[in-house]
């Protein structure tokens, strides 16, 4: 944060990280270094580290660490200058005067004090729309039926007064004409909570919406949420980016919860703001939510800031699964230790709670495994089940379901850890061969996200390589023309069990078709409709062009190997026939075909 050069990079410079945490901490001299009890978490036994001569800190326990600047932004909770300037005055260091900010400048802080009062002002709008009285007694009756939907959800008064839930009214313009007096159109379309008609009038962006206010970190309103009370579509819907509000940089309730999550060291992530009020009335307070989108990299580094541990607790339907395995890869990226709750189907945080209590939950958040207990028993689970013997193409399936795990496996940044993780993966997984387990290993240190198959390690390797090939034609964009085009030119899956299969995908590619499966399928006899199927539901993984062109040369080297078996069989009826030309052109033709495959193999 602190430029070389600026007056920031000189307080720090100037400024004693002891002096400077000992005005918060009582700390003692333990070696180089000086210990006390941690200020961001609860502790009994000093685990918070201050080292004079790199002039930072760390707290073993929940993790926090960094410059005399990100520990006073911590302590005061406020931002990078006001840490500055705090930290100059402790050091006696003068504040130098500002440059006078220009005329744009000036403008854009105006706008953004503009609608954070805006903000505000509809944060109560719609708190008064809930809380408005029942029909003749001055009010219209909507914010009556909203409490008693509200209520039924299982959300009490202070609930509603904490988390400041309000309500949309279904008029167009009810919120334009409470802020027209006080704003001007061209910021009240700046806020985002006006629109525009077709005919350039502006109305109401929320209408019969529940409101739910997103807050910054400070818990200024920045933004609104709001879910839909009849059959209005999208069901939820979200503030548009604005000067004031970026949705990837902000986590729903992350102001109330960070205290907790410094506290308990971990955070709870969920999906929607129901689920996230819900959570924190069963008595788990450090939980936050992606506001309407999937989590972010710079979401996930703002919740590292307050803690390296994360549970998280996704609805269980597929779109749940997907958001989960995408929140895994960034949160293992930034460095999180990830546990997984898994609920059971069809039954969100929310749901879960409101069916089995609160107690059930905060069991099932401390019992909650680690992320590779789940990502494998979701490999175990798309590979075929817990069966995964060698039967019924097994070892195929033991290399999927590899290349399910490997790419969780690779973001661990400890290669002891990782070897470990490996040695676990393959006995859950059943790897018994050898060769295979050695190459998970190797795979495991290298830090590689994929398996390619080699019928070294795997009986009907090329079966494998067919099904990858299918994967990649359906799935990878990037790879699917050049792909199709060199099966098309190679005919090297001519005779395989996916013949047909492969066929009808490179068809409709070079046809520049839809890659749809259910279109294919409808083109294929059953027996390959099944097939295509049945591939199509095994993990997968992202493609390389690499792993492409390892399964085409293992398909070459099957193709090879039919010619091989046919040659001789070819070479045996010309030796009965004493055609001694015949049996020398042959055996020369297949002396050059073993060197082809041998140059393949190595």
């Amino acid at each position: 944060m602190a430029e070389a050069g600026s007056f920031a990079d000189r307080v720090k410079s100037q400024a004693d990280i002891v002096r400077i945490v000992g005005d918060y901490v009582r700390l003692k001299k333990a070696g180089q270094n000086f210990m006390g009890l941690c200020p961001f978490h609860s502790e009994k036994t000093p685990s918070f580290a201050v080292h004079p001569v790199r002039q930072i800190f760390h707290c073993f326990g929940c993790g926090v660490g960094g410059d005399v600047f990100n520990f006073v932004m911590d302590m005061e909770k406020c931002a990078f200058p006001e840490a500055v300037r705090i930290v100059a005055e402790k050091c006696g260091i003068p504040i130098p005067r500002q440059r006078p900010p220009s005329a744009e400048q000036e403008q854009a802080t105006r706008q953004k004090a503009a609608l954070m009062e805006m903000h505000r002002l509809a944060a109560e709008f719609f708190q008064e729309n809930l809380n408005a009285p029942e029909p003749g007694h001055g009010g219209t009756g909507e914010g009556a039926v909203v409490r008693a939907y509200l209520e039924d959800r299982g959300l009490a008064a202070a609930t509603i007064q904490e988390f400041g839930i309000g309500y949309a009214p279904a008029g167009g313009d009810a919120l334009l004409r409470a802020l027209r007096a006080k704003f001007a159109d061209n910021l009240l379309e700046a806020s985002g909570l006006v629109i525009r008609d077709e005919a350039g009038r502006l109305y109401d962006r929320f209408r019969r919406r529940v409101i739910f206010p997103i807050a910054n970190e400070s818990g200024k309103v920045i933004a609104f949420g709001g879910r839909a009370m009849g059959d209005e579509m999208p069901k939820y819907l979200n503030s548009p980016e604005t000067p004031i509000y970026s949705k990837s940089r902000v986590l729903y309730n992350l102001h109330r919860a960070k205290n907790a999550i410094r506290q308990s060291d971990f955070a709870v992530l969920v999906e929607g703001y129901m689920d996230t009020i819900a959570v924190a009335t069963a008595g788990v307070a450090n939980v936050v939510a992606s506001c309407g989108t999937s989590l972010t990299e710079t979401q996930a580094k703002m919740l590292y800031r307050f803690s390296r541990h994360a549970v998280v607790s996704f609805d269980p339907d597929s779109a749940g699964v997907a958001a989960t395995e995408r929140s895994l890869s960034l949160l293992l990226e930034q460095g999180f230790d990830v546990r997984v709750l898994v609920l059971p189907s069809g039954q969100d945080p929310d749901l879960f709670i409101r069916k089995q209590g609160a107690e059930a939950y905060r069991q099932k958040v401390a019992q909650a495994p680690p992320y590779l207990d789940y990502v494998v028993g979701r490999a175990r689970s798309a590979a075929g089940g817990s069966g995964l013997s060698a039967a019924s193409g097994g070892a195929e399936r033991k290399l999927a379901a590899l290349n399910f795990v490997l790419p969780y496996i690779a973001r661990i940044p400890d290669r002891i850890l990782r070897s470990e993780w490996a040695s676990r993966v393959a006995h859950e997984l059943q790897i018994d061969e050898p060769i295979l387990r050695q190459e998970l290993r190797k795979s495991a240190a290298d830090r590689r996200t994929n398996i390619q198959p080699r019928k070294e390690f795997l009986p009907g390797g090329v079966k494998l390589a067919e099904r990858r090939l299918v994967h990649i034609l359906i799935e990878s964009e990037e790879h699917r023309g050049q792909l199709a085009e060199e099966l098309a030119k190679r005919g090297v899956h001519r005779g395989t069990e996916t013949e047909a299969v492969l066929e009808g995908l490179i068809g409709a590619v070079r046809a520049g078709k839809s890659l749809d499966p259910t279109a294919v399928a409808e083109t294929l006899p059953e027996v390959d409709r099944r097939r295509l199927f049945e591939i199509v539901f095994e993990p997968s993984a992202p493609a390389t062009w690499p792993e492409v062109a390892s399964c085409l040369e293992a398909l070459e080297h099957r193709q090879a190997e039919l010619e091989l078996g046919e040659m001789q069989r070819q070479i045996e009826e010309a030796s009965r026939r004493k055609d001694s030309v015949r049996v020398r052109e042959l055996l020369e033709r297949k002396q050059q075909l073993r060197k082809r495959l041998t140059a393949a193999a190595e």
